[in-house]
């Protein structure tokens, strides 16, 4: 489902419940179109994302960590100027649309009281986040600037009048009086024209809200009953998530029009965070590591390309001894050859006296023709040690670039600085020059811990850094160290000599899991004790070998992942 207005509608609700009379603690700006306000309530902290994604614009509080840049971006410094330890008095919605007024109370640099609106727009790609003054109407900041060049009904830049975006078509669900619409017109339309004429007369209704209403007035007389309750479930919700085969969607309650496993949450909060936690995240990681990632592609393509040339070179090479038997044969018979030709046909001894035709040089004697083809065959000799070395050189380093690819596609936003680290280490990326004279050395960033079903810590390492300080120097000799068979990914850790055949099992789905072969099924996962595993000298980081192992078999599970991200309640 799509953030519609009744989604907004719902979440507004919650929010509303959970953040009221709440105080702004901390105001970042972790991603060009998000912001997170910390608010403090109820003797409880609560991160609200505002989040003016193109294809992820949504309103909640967040548990997912972020990663903030070195410097806050301008918005960012505009709404701690204005913001910074105001209270947030109510959040409303206009109407169903999905536009939201978040009303703060603050103290300016005056020491007087002033009104300020955080106006939050979710409207695909035309989303934004809206700093006014509420008393002026005029914008003190936004997240995103609009000239007139790219909107002619709205100008949006610091300074301006705020003006509302048109408004939606339809009625408001929640307020109107249902009796008002003409129903008689929609029994009589096609049942996919019935959707159009919900999403028509109803605001804010996304398809997948309208195909559930009509789902629903199929089966029952009394429509205006039907169609009023469906509106009440927004104010009584049961988050819900459905995960079908190809498309998952997130609801504020049970759709009988989605077929899927379901499972719910106790906030729309939480099951938002579960829905988009990758969708967002790989977002995010391809905004901040887009140069990484066109790098390690290029360094790809450059490697598979050196690859194909050297194979060529190799089998060019097995004719070196066609050139070896012409210079032979051409020895054995050169008086039969004159100067002048340009090719002779002499007996092969090396094939019961069969013809050969060979080519010759007119502009040089017999004998250096014959020079010349043992020339040949020596130089491609010669090229087969070095071709066979330059092809494991380049078979290894694209090995090692495909992981790094691997790494990227689980890596969480923190983990790229890490990744880019070890390019700078091994070479492939300069590092950039800083005014220190000595430079600090660089803090590897911690794995994940999840918790198996019995309480046992599992340790997952996100990048060849990770993997090298998790299996050599910080787990036991003891420990069950786990990795899938022959595919990029990540070292995990069971910290136990003796782990349990469902700890072993949940540790073996997250090894698949954070892996290559995260979209397959049966993934074969090898495991065996960490004083088992070798790094061999000169080793790339990241890289160990190992003997012994057992293997087992699992097939990747998100939803246990995820439930292995948090600590079990002991009884």
């Amino acid at each position: 489902m799509t953030f519609d207005g009744l989604m907004t509608h719902a979440v507004v609700n919650e929010l509303n419940t959970t953040l009221a009379d709440g105080k702004i603690t901390k105001i970042q700006q972790p991603y060009p179109n998000e912001v997170i306000l910390t608010i403090r309530a109820n003797r409880k902290t609560y991160p609200l994302l505002l989040s003016a994604h193109p294809s992820y614009a949504r309103v909640q509080v967040t548990r997912v960590p972020y990663a903030n840049p070195a410097t806050p971006p301008n918005f960012a410094m505009s709404l701690r100027k204005y913001l910074d330890g105001a209270i947030l008095e109510n959040i409303k919605q206009i109407e169903s649309d999905r536009i939201l007024r978040f009303t703060f109370k603050s103290r300016n640099e005056l020491g007087d009281l002033q009104q300020l609106c955080l106006i939050v727009e979710l409207m695909g790609r035309h989303s934004n986040v809206i700093l006014i003054n509420q008393a002026t109407n005029k914008i003190l900041d936004l997240i995103r600037h609009v000239g007139v060049s790219q909107n002619r009904y709205r100008f949006l830049m610091p300074g301006a009048d705020y003006v509302s975006p048109p408004a939606a078509t339809g009625v408001d669900g929640f307020t109107t009086d249902l009796k008002t619409l003409d129903w008689l017109s929609y029994y009589n339309e096609a049942a996919d024209e019935q959707v159009k004429w919900l999403q028509q007369h109803f605001q804010g209704m996304s398809r997948e809200s309208a195909v559930e209403l009509q789902t629903r007035l199929m089966d029952h007389d009394n429509y205006l009953a039907v169609v009023t309750d469906f509106f009440k479930q927004f104010d009584q919700v049961t988050p819900t998530l459905t995960v079908g085969e190809k498309k998952s969607w997130f609801t504020a309650f049970p759709y009988e029009s989605l077929t899927g496993t379901l499972s719910h949450f106790d906030t729309l909060s939480e099951l938002l965070d579960q829905y988009y936690l990758h969708k967002a995240q790989r977002d995010r990681v391809q905004q901040q590591g887009g140069a990484l990632i066109h790098f390690i592609r290029n360094e790809i393509q450059k490697d598979e390309k050196k690859l194909k040339k050297l194979q060529k070179t190799l089998k060019a090479a097995d004719s070196a001894d066609d050139y070896r038997i012409k210079g032979e044969i051409l020895t054995t018979y050169l008086r039969e050859v004159e100067c002048g030709m340009t090719e002779v046909t002499l007996p092969n001894f090396y094939d019961n006296n069969e013809p050969l035709k060979i080519t010759l040089s007119n502009q040089i004697s017999p004998s250096k023709n014959a020079q010349k083809y043992f020339s040949k065959y020596q130089k491609l000799r010669n090229s087969i040690a070095y071709v066979n070395e330059q092809m494991a050189k380049t078979e290894a380093e694209l090995a090692y670039f495909n992981t790094i690819m691997a790494q990227i596609e689980i890596a969480e936003p923190k983990d790229l600085e890490d990744i880019k680290a070890e390019l700078q280490a091994e070479g492939y990326l300069k590092a950039k020059k800083t005014g220190a004279k000595k430079q600090k050395r660089y803090k590897i960033s911690e794995p994940e811990v999840f918790y198996a079903s019995d309480g046992t810590r599992i340790f997952v390492g996100k990048n060849n850094y990770q993997n090298d300080q998790l299996t050599l120097k910080k787990a036991h000799k003891t420990d069950i160290w786990l990795h899938v068979k022959n595919i990029p990914g990540s070292h995990v850790i069971i910290d136990s000599p003796d782990p349990s055949e469902d700890t072993l099992q949940e540790a073996g789905n997250l090894a698949a899991y954070f892996s290559k072969a995260r979209l397959s099924a049966a993934v074969p996962v090898d495991y065996i004790q960490v004083k088992k595993i070798k790094k061999p000298n000169g080793a790339r980081p990241g890289f160990v070998i190992y003997e012994g192992q057992q293997t087992l078999y699992t097939t990747p599970d998100e939803q246990l992942v995820q439930k292995l991200r948090n600590k079990p309640v002991q009884d």
